[in-house]
């Protein structure tokens, strides 16, 4: 016999039977897996999963959502069946080999009928009263990016500043001294209409109802080199309504560099509003961090070469691309690969695996991950014009430029005329040319000239002075 139960209050999955122990269980899920604890033999065992676990070396924090193959062996565990349990941290039900976990919201609230009351009682609220920032980056799917880093300097100079983040779940990392908030719960309709300051990186999302007095910041998420908005191809009436109604929600728009404050101006139609040009706080770790301690808790060693493979994401697939074999790509070059997919593809797909390579597509900040790596390759991610304040070597694989420039999306600019390092288009090809001792001389000048254009308010300073003209202009009390 098999059973299945929660221990709330050590917040565990125990799965329970008679006879011999089975020599393993595992939990098996897209961003994470787990081995069961074994215990007992003989007459009884038990397979214990913890709930909460710490991944790359930081605080435990609850599983990711999603659906988990649970597996025992030698066991057939179609019976076992726990109905939903509602822990402080997270929702978790089992039904046969399939385990659901789920953010820590009341099911009432996930109802049409509960989200329906919700929003008009957010609606309804006269709001932003509270000296509050909401935070949301990448559709809470993580807590970093140009938010974070402001989230940063504003707990040092404003302290009595209420910073609220909102996340699909507990999983997410927020700062410490932050809040978390889970997206569509009734905590998240309240601080999004009480706080006196929304600062985002991406749409907003769901019914947004300005309160009076409150204010939006849009930090956007990096230099387009790919077409934005009103000019992606083809013409399209409701996409075009969309754009205009998001982009009258902001304020104040933040772009890393002149550029960038051009297009994003255009491509949003956001005019008559202020640009604030004042380089990408995100990228002040880049020149203030350390990587000791990062690397340390990724388990690479301070000697090791490290590799950065951060592809975009592709309009017409929904999960990342897979243009690189990653664990032969660590062989081929002596190194640990790390693969960090897009915010759009944490969701759909699973994590790569392998001896020397790391998975990070949900780590909190990609900055710590451009710290420690000795190189990048990527396509046409914006990550190129923040990985350039480095001036480490970059490699561009883009097997499918022809298509993604002539028919998904279009350049802002030719990027095999200006880009900072070699465009390849094979595995074959990148792992030549990472091996070529001679490529980074032979793109300093380029190099050069990037860093000139995207890179010169990228000083170490740019959270300082976002958070400056906000208190200036007495959107929050410090």
């Amino acid at each position: 016999m098999t059973t299945a139960r929660i221990d709330e209050d050590a917040q565990t999955l125990i799965i329970a039977g008679t006879g011999a122990r089975p020599a393993a269980a595992s939990l098996d899920g897209p961003r994470a897996r787990l081995d069961a604890k074994m215990t007992g033999g003989g007459k009884t065992w038990k397979a214990t999963f913890p709930l909460r676990v710490s991944r790359w070396g930081g605080a435990e924090l609850p599983l990711p959502s999603g659906q988990y193959a649970l597996s025992v062996d030698g066991i057939d565990v179609d019976d076992l069946a726990v109905e939903p349990v509602l822990l402080p941290s997270l929702r978790v039900s089992v039904h046969g080999a399939d385990v659901t976990i789920a953010p820590a919201i009341a099911p009432i609230y996930e109802t049409p009928e509960g989200q329906r009351t919700l929003e008009e009682r957010y609606a309804s609220q006269i709001g932003a009263g509270e000296n509050a920032v909401f935070f949301e980056s990448f559709y809470g799917q993580t807590a970093g990016c140009n938010p974070r880093a402001i989230d940063r300097v504003l707990a040092d100079r404003a302290p009595a500043v209420t910073r609220y983040w909102s996340v699909t779940d507990l999983s997410v990392e927020v700062p410490d001294g932050a809040i978390a908030v889970i997206e569509g719960g009734p905590e998240w309709w309240r601080a999004r209409a009480e706080s006196r300051m929304l600062i985002v990186n991406d749409w907003l999302r769901h019914r947004f109802v300005r309160k009076p007095g409150q204010r939006v910041l849009q930090t956007w998420h990096g230099t387009p080199l790919k077409r934005l908005a009103l000019h992606r191809p083809g013409f399209a009436p409701r996409r075009m309504a969309a754009v205009m109604k998001e982009s009258r929600r902001w304020d104040v728009l933040l772009a890393q560099n002149t550029y960038a404050a051009r297009i994003l101006k255009k491509a949003y139609a956001f005019f008559g509003k202020p640009i604030w040009v004042d380089g990408y706080p995100r990228n002040d770790l880049l020149t203030t961090g350390d990587p000791a301690p990062i690397r340390a808790a990724l388990g690479i060693g301070a000697d090791e070469r490290v590799l950065l493979y951060a592809p975009t994401w592709r309009d017409d697939r929904s999960e990342m691309v897979d243009f690189i074999d990653p664990q032969q790509l660590a062989v081929d070059t002596d190194s640990v690969v790390l693969v960090r997919g897009h915010s759009r593809t944490i969701k759909p797909g699973r994590d790569h695996a392998g001896a020397r390579v790391i998975d990070v597509t949900g780590y909190p900040e990609t900055s710590r991950l451009l710290l420690i790596a000795d190189a990048l390759i990527t396509d046409y991610s914006s990550v190129m014009f923040d990985f350039s304040v480095t001036g480490r070597p970059m490699y561009f694989l883009v097997p499918d430029l022809e298509h993604y420039r002539g028919e998904l999306r279009g350049f802002y600019f030719d990027l095999a005329e200006r880009a900072p390092g070699p465009l390849v288009h094979s595995q074959e090809e990148l792992v030549r040319a990472l091996e070529d001792v001679d490529v980074p001389s032979a793109y300093e000048r380029r190099y050069g000239a990037w860093r000139a254009q995207f890179n010169r308010l990228d000083d170490g300073e740019a959270a300082e002075r976002v958070v400056a003209r906000i208190l200036d202009q007495g959107w929050l009390t410090a």
